[in-house]
């Protein structure tokens, strides 16, 4: 299960930042002392993962997270475990860092050799660090590291898992796996997103003591947390939370409109109307009798806060004029970003809301944010953070990069990474719930970025709390009913 155990803020740095911190830090430390406190940190977690561990292998590169590891083994042996260091270093070309922590392991007595054994209790991968960016590992590092994937002992990567790029969470074709991570210094955005939840495990930080931070050292992102929502006053009624207004649900595809609709109403919006698009005489859910049910031409006002787009096929874009001009709050999701992505016009009268300061949020998935941006899913995929923050300022607008790890930007917003979520949500029609959840939160008063960040954490939270052998369904998860 994907956990985090870090301290505070949950602020991400990408490698250029970290770097940053670490010459600072470095500046006020004796020469090595970074490194000998990783290492110290790396032996103290092993212990605690694995405190009946005796043969523990270490996997050391070249450069300084293998200096990392070296300094990992000297503080194991001390305390009585038999760390046994494969090392790919050379003599001749090494960090200066590095080069000290080798001489310190060999005066311990650090076992050295060219394999490791065929048993072992414990594996630490400190093989590449966060400069690799997603590097191809060859010859006997991609050798170790398919053996730690195919063993049964725990796996724990110091600062990031080989093959995994920090700032992005690509990860190369061949990488390891990790059970554990340990970040050092600071936590790593591709810790968070795209393959990096996968390959990382439960994830881990030591800021190694660090208190010295340059004054123009921003964060990359940061983390979304865990919303605390006040309570409901007493003498609240419906019209204090706000309407929602679904419109979609072309014909063959009204479902999507009413999965919205339910999540909406089950998230707390005051009243739920939907507008289902074509010639449809839909007038009553028996499933969920709370939905009212309006001529779309009846749903454009600009009182209501309206989910466009969930099964709106290519019908929703003739209704994106008036709405994109009129409404107040918009989520846009699903067929409403296909026609936006197709007509200028469209994405001029999208942009232009921002100036008459109109609520907006997009909820793209990675193709459909490739058809906003002209581009490829690869393309975004590559760097979901650098794709996010470039359709927002683009539409000036809130922007939802669904996905694992999940990222949400706005303009003048530190983006935020979503920890929440696991891939029972890989099934037809939790894209349509989240709109509807965000619909409701915008209904109820909160800004773009604030409503976007605290429906995306609950909407993957609940994935995480549904029960191990319980199929996960849209129905179910828009009424926030994990069980029958």
């Amino acid at each position: 299960m994907f956990q985090i155990v870090a301290g505070p803020g949950h602020l991400l740095h990408g490698v250029s930042l970290t770097r940053q911190i670490e010459v600072a830090a470095q500046h006020h430390l004796p020469f090595n002392t970074l490194m000998q406190r990783a290492g110290l940190a790396a032996a103290q977690l092993a212990l605690a993962l694995a405190p009946h561990a005796q043969r523990i292998w270490i996997a050391c590169g070249p450069g300084n997270n293998g200096g990392d590891g070296l300094e990992a083994a000297v503080q194991l042996l001390s305390l009585g475990k038999w760390p046994t260091v494969t090392w790919l270093g050379d003599l001749q070309h090494m960090p200066a860092d590095t080069a000290a922590a080798h001489q310190r392991a060999l005066a311990a007595g650090v076992d050295f050799a060219n394999e490791p054994d065929r048993n072992f209790d414990l594996c630490v991968d400190a093989l590449l660090g966060i400069g690799a960016q997603a590097r191809e590992p060859t010859g006997r590092m991609a050798d170790w590291i398919r053996r730690m994937n195919t063993s049964a002992t725990p796996v724990l990567s110091i600062d990031i898992p080989s093959g995994l790029g920090a700032d992005t969470g690509v990860a190369a074709q061949l990488h390891v796996n990790a059970t554990h991570t340990l970040s050092l210094l600071t936590l790593k955005p591709g810790l968070f997103t795209a393959q990096g939840r996968d390959a990382s495990g439960v994830i881990w930080l030591d800021a190694l003591g660090t208190t010295h931070y340059p004054a123009d050292c921003k964060a990359t992102a940061k983390l979304i947390m865990q919303p605390v929502l006040a309570a409901r006053p007493h003498s609240a009624h419906k019209g204090v939370f706000g309407d929602v207004a679904v419109i979609g649900g072309a014909p063959g595809m009204s479902g999507a409109a009413l999965l919205a609709a339910t999540a909406a109403l089950h998230a707390g919006a005051g009243r739920v109307f939907v507008g289902l698009l074509g010639d449809q005489t839909y007038k009553l859910d028996t499933y969920q009798p709370d939905l009212m049910f309006r001529n779309v031409q009846n749903l454009t006002d600009g009182q209501m806060t309206v989910v466009c787009g969930c099964g709106g096929g290519t019908l929703v874009q003739a209704q994106l004029p008036v709405l994109l001009a009129s409404e107040s709050a918009m989520v846009l999701d699903a067929d409403a970003l296909n026609a936006i992505a197709q007509n200028d016009q469209l994405q001029t009268m999208l942009t232009a809301r921002s100036a008459r300061q109109l609520k907006t949020v997009l909820t793209p998935h990675p193709l459909e944010a490739a058809r906003l941006l002209g581009s490829s899913t690869q393309q975004v995929q590559a760097d979901r953070l650098v794709a996010a923050q470039t359709l927002s300022h683009r539409f000036c607008c809130t922007v939802v990069l669904k996905g694992s790890g999940t990222v949400v930007s706005s303009p003048e917003q530190l983006p935020a990474i979503n920890p929440t979520g696991n891939a029972r949500l890989a099934t037809a029609g939790t894209g349509d719930v989240l709109a509807g959840m965000i619909g409701a939160r915008l209904a109820s008063g909160q800004t773009a970025f604030d409503a976007a960040c605290h429906a995306v954490y609950a909407h993957g939270a609940m994935a995480d709390a549904w029960p191990q052998f319980q199929p996960l369904t849209a129905g179910k998860l828009a009424c926030c009913r994990p069980i029958g």
